[in-house]
């Protein structure tokens, strides 16, 4: 053969050998497409498949994100990403042409609600789609986005919320108490977060970057969380430890717009504020941890409402075994401002009243917390979380208000797979508090509760919870009480795209020490004790349907029924004119709630509606419970395309028909009565710049871009105009 082929005509052999070496050539001539896979926080996404359409060709992306498709010759192909979780994402025409290509991607979370998994409504994971009860989640990476430095800020934009000032009402379960009596309970990892004198929620010293997501439990949870969650739950979860080493920076600067009106604006100057995150994640075998400092600085479009606040974070686990660990919270918070309660008049809107003498006050507060968790078996599992939170405040009043609070609590959780279509989780509290201030006076309290909660999944797609709990509180001289609050609740799915959702049980709330005992006179209010205040209790009753009639559309509607019985308000007493906590004798609250998300451009585009309804009352005198807004409407559109972001914001409240008429009958307040409907419209705009081999992001927003003038609280206007530039800086 070899003789045969060198005996071949010259011609014909030459042809042959350029065929062959020709052929060679162009197969050796095959290129690469690799890069990062990253989410929209700039963290690496694991596993991720990535495969070339149409063909054979793929990979998975490692731990660190990166992955690469080797073997691709010259040409245009179209790249799918996709993971659990995530929205697929598809880059189309990526062209290779005499080299190989880097190609980074961020993917986001996927818009379908019900595919998340909530751990906030029994206390471990379940599938949202599984609850018996509604459910929000806002993520982590969208408070960076907006650049949100008080989580306060972005409760505003989750259907059936509504915020008066820092006071939290779910489904109007709150009116404004003067930052007093939360009724919605806030924990940070499940470690409850309220203040152990005025029983408030203090959103600015919650560390936002940390926050890898908040789940919001609408309607009384009392059967689980106790006093505290007579209205609801909302549950902030912080970022897991990073396997590798990870630092990130987060960081903003912006201000606020002249006024709308030249009389209003003080200062002639545009006003300043800026905030700054450093982060730092890191395990080292069986130890790991997030470390944390903020600093915030606002010089604010109010006179005397500026600020100074530094919050340092920490959370440290150590994995004795894969069965078992401890993990250690620590939250601080030192804050230095300035004090806004209400405006001169409305023509000096800017400008603190004449009468109000505070204009200083600091604050230094402290959160220490254990958190070990032990599964004992597959069947068992133990969780024990014990904290302390202790609070000091100081103004600068004529007659200086300081309080200085200690609230201790410590929970013992078993959860217990009875079968395996049956969860059982059972548990006790003890919750101690003392408080030593010429405020509050010097007084403690006590309280306990003992819980169990069973959910039962049936062979057929319908799942049962079924939970009772026992509260016992004790306020210093004030009589002891004790209330049981059950649970029922039932999760109906009919059909693959059908959920019906039912809920019935009571709540229960002691009242803080502060609506017991406090006793002050300052800024031309005078506060005095009521020592015949007693707990309330709530009815509620909640059905809700989710519905997805294709499956870019999720629908979800819900009504609600609460019937108060001695609900705590503040209001005047007409026979001394002072300012009580006092026990409104029942009050009604009912309404329906009807979200829509729409993916009209799957990985690029989304919309989501939400309208509530809400009718408040107050039985006995027949007339609206006091700041509550009968119609609220939320909406929003974002647009992703390549590293390009852009989302538009929109909310509604209609105008509250009761307020704290009697600051204005008394003068206190002069025009306290004008106040208008909500009407508020933010943009943003995003770039990743993942394609430059940075990953990090810039962000910029302009929030109430059409500058309007409205009120929360009598006498006291919010935002005006507002522009910032932030950005988020993973090394």
């Amino acid at each position: 053969m070899f003789i045969k082929f060198y005996s071949l005509n010259p011609i014909v052999f030459y042809f042959l050998l350029l065929i062959i070496l020709s052929s060679n050539i162009i197969n050796a001539q095959t290129y690469s497409i690799s890069g990062k896979v990253l989410d929209p926080s700039s963290n690496p996404i694991p596993g991720v498949n990535i495969i070339v359409v149409n063909t054979n060709l793929g990979a998975a992306s490692d731990q660190s994100g990166i992955y690469e498709i080797s073997n691709l010759p010259a040409g245009k192909y179209n790249i799918e990403f996709s993971a659990i979780g995530f929205q697929k994402l598809t880059r189309r025409n990526v062209s290779i042409v005499d080299k190989s290509r880097t190609l980074n991607v961020i993917l986001r979370e996927r818009i379908i609600r019900t595919e998340d998994v909530i751990v906030t409504a029994g206390k471990y994971q379940q599938n949202k789609s599984d609850l018996p009860v509604s459910a929000e989640i806002l993520y982590g990476n969208e408070l960076i986005g907006r650049n949100f430095s008080n989580l306060e800020d972005a409760m505003r934009y989750v259907p059936g919320i509504t915020m008066t000032e820092d006071q939290i009402s779910i489904r109007g379960s709150s009116g404004y108490s003067r930052g007093v009596g939360a009724r919605a309970l806030f924990t940070i990892d499940g470690l409850p977060f309220y203040t152990g004198d005025t029983g408030e929620i203090v959103w600015e010293m919650i560390p936002v970057t940390e926050l890898q997501r908040v789940e919001i439990i609408k309607g009384a949870a009392s059967s689980l969380y106790g006093s505290s969650a007579i209205g609801g739950v909302i549950s902030g979860l912080t970022r897991d430890i990073s396997d590798n080493p990870k630092t990130m920076v987060n960081g903003f600067y912006g201000f606020y717009d002249k006024p709308y009106y030249d009389e209003w604006d003080w200062s002639g100057q545009l006003r300043p504020f800026n905030g700054l995150t450093i982060s730092h994640s890191e395990k080292f075998n069986k130890f790991g941890f997030n470390i944390s400092f903020t600093r915030l600085e606002d010089q604010n479009y109010k006179r005397d409402d500026f600020f100074k606040k530094y919050i340092g974070f920490i959370k440290a686990t150590y994995n004795f075994n894969p069965a078992s660990s401890l993990t250690l919270i620590a939250n601080t918070y030192n804050k230095r401002g300035g004090s806004f309660l209400y405006w001169k008049d409305s023509r000096n809107a800017l400008i603190t009243a004449d009468q109000v003498d505070i204009n200083r006050v600091n604050t230094n507060r402290y959160l220490f917390g254990f958190i070990y968790k032990n599964v004992l078996s597959d069947k068992i599992a133990l969780n024990i979380k014990t904290n302390y939170y202790r609070n000091n405040f100081k103004d600068n009043g004529t007659i200086s208000n300081e309080s200085t609070s200690h609230l201790y609590r410590s929970d013992v959780q078993i959860n217990v797979s009875l079968t395996n279509s049956i969860m059982l989780t059972t548990g006790i509290e003890v919750i101690p508090a003392e408080v030593n201030s010429n405020l509050f006076g010097n007084h403690s309290s006590f309280g306990t509760g003992v819980y169990a909660v069973t959910d039962f999944n049936f062979n057929f797609p319908f799942i049962a919870s079924v939970g009772l709990r026992y509260d016992y509180n004790k306020l210093d001289t004030l009589d002891a009480s004790g209330a049981l609050s059950p649970k029922l609740g039932f999760n109906y799915k009919p059909y693959n795209n059908l959920i019906l959702r039912s809920s019935l049980g009571t709540g229960f709330r002691a009242p803080s020490l502060a609506e017991a005992f406090t006793s002050t006179s300052t800024s031309g209010i005078t506060v005095k004790p009521n020592p015949d205040i007693k707990s309330e209790s709530n009815l509620t009753f909640e059905f809700g349907i989710n519905y997805l009639p294709v499956p870019f559309i999720d629908l979800d509607f819900a009504a609600f029924h609460n019937e108060y019985y001695d609900m705590i308000e503040a209001g005047i007493d007409p026979g001394d004119g002072l300012a009580v906590f006092e026990n409104v004798v029942r009050a009604r609250i009912q309404g329906f709630e009807l979200n829509a998300v729409f993916e009209i451009i799957p990985g690029n585009l989304n919309a989501s509606l939400g309208y509530t309804y809400l009718w408040a009352r107050d039985v006995e005198l027949d007339e609206a419970l006091k700041y509550r807004p009968r119609h609220s409407f939320l909406s929003n559109l974002n647009l992703t395309m390549w590293n390009f972001g852009l989302g538009v914001y929109f909310r509604y409240s209609s105008r509250v028909e009761e307020i704290d008429e009697e600051l204005v009958n008394l003068g206190i307040v002069a025009d306290g009565d004008l106040r208008v409907p909500i009407y508020v419209t933010d943009l943003r705009l995003s770039y990743a710049l993942i394609n430059f081999g940075l990953p990090a992001n810039i962000y910029l927003n302009a929030k109430n871009i059409f500058n309007y003038n409205y009120v929360e609280l009598i006498g006291n206007l919010r935002q005006i105009r507002n522009y910032s530039l932030g950005f988020n800086f993973i090394l």
